[in-house]
């Protein structure tokens, strides 16, 4: 347990570091997060795809379990969904598209250490990409694939996975460069996720709570059906059970409110999922780990 303890407390200290911080000063991260996405990240995603060791054949059989996983979980939150009255617009991207990024990423690498970052790397792409083609569809009626194509985390996984497959050298300094960028990335994704927590408030209580239950419900479920007749590596297995237990990503809300898909249900969902995997990942890292 101690274990356990010694694996999310950086995490959650540095959610709360945020949330404290916003609350006290108050804190604007438009910027921030801009610079994250556009610059930070993408220079961790090509970091470590472009590093020495990494097989992208390693990870097929991952990549797939995590898109079944994703794909799936919505398929059994939906008649649920229905039987509660809540629309599909507002209720299922969240419980299909989790927090693998922000929460994901540092899990990994406190969990199982540098060595499964590609690993995790290969999730949240995975849950990124599907977001931004399927979740946008979700959301508006349609998918613009030249936007994708201009979105700085596709081109760095692009860039990366040809460097990688080529085998490609990259100039040890210029790659020691934006291995010291990426590292902003992810103490950033944790801070802001506290900062954006500050902006919620829990009228929509029961939702959320619908969505905290429901969201890791469905994703660990569809982990075990994938997992009868995918077998993993050690490693990965532990991996894609916890990335199906992530809470719901706080890309949700800043979707649902670009348009205005009644982002303070959505809000509640992101906050309380959140807030209730302060339980759920221990218990499931202690299971795992």
């Amino acid at each position: 347990m101690f274990q356990v303890f010694e694996i999310v407390f950086p995490i959650f200290a540095i959610v709360l570091l945020g949330y404290l911080y916003a609350s006290r000063f108050g804190a604007d991260m438009t910027s921030a997060n801009r610079l994250n996405l556009e610059i930070f990240t993408p220079a961790l995603i090509f970091s470590v795809l472009s590093g020495e060791g990494f097989e992208l054949a390693r990870y097929a059989d991952l990549a797939l379990a995590a898109m079944i996983i994703v794909l799936g979980s919505g398929l059994l939150v939906w008649p649920v969904s229905r039987l509660l009255g809540y629309a599909d617009r507002v209720f299922l991207p969240p419980m299909m598209f989790n927090n693998s990024g922000n929460m994901g990423l540092p899990l990994a690498l406190f969990a199982f250490g540098e060595a499964a970052l590609p690993a995790a790397m290969i999730l949240f792409l995975v849950e990124n990409t599907l977001h931004f083609t399927v979740g946008n569809a979700m959301l508006t009626g349609h998918v613009n694939p030249l936007r994708l194509l201009r979105m700085p985390m596709l081109v760095a996984t692009l860039g990366g996975l040809v460097v990688a497959v080529l085998e490609l050298p990259v100039p040890g300094p210029l790659h020691e460069a934006i291995d010291l960028v990426g590292q902003i990335a992810i103490p950033l994704m944790l801070f802001a996720l506290g900062v954006r927590m500050t902006g919620v408030d829990l009228a929509d209580w029961r939702i959320g709570v619908a969505g905290a239950v429901l969201c890791p419900l469905s994703g660990l479920l569809m982990a075990w059906l994938v997992l009868q007749w995918m077998p993993l590596p050690d490693v990965q297995y532990a991996q894609l059970v916890v990335f199906a237990a992530l809470p719901p990503a706080v890309l949700n809300f800043m979707l649902a409110e670009r348009y205005a898909i009644e982002p303070r249900k959505v809000a509640a969902i992101v906050l309380i999922g959140n807030l209730a995997s302060l339980l759920v990942i221990p218990a499931v890292l202690w299971a795992v780990v």
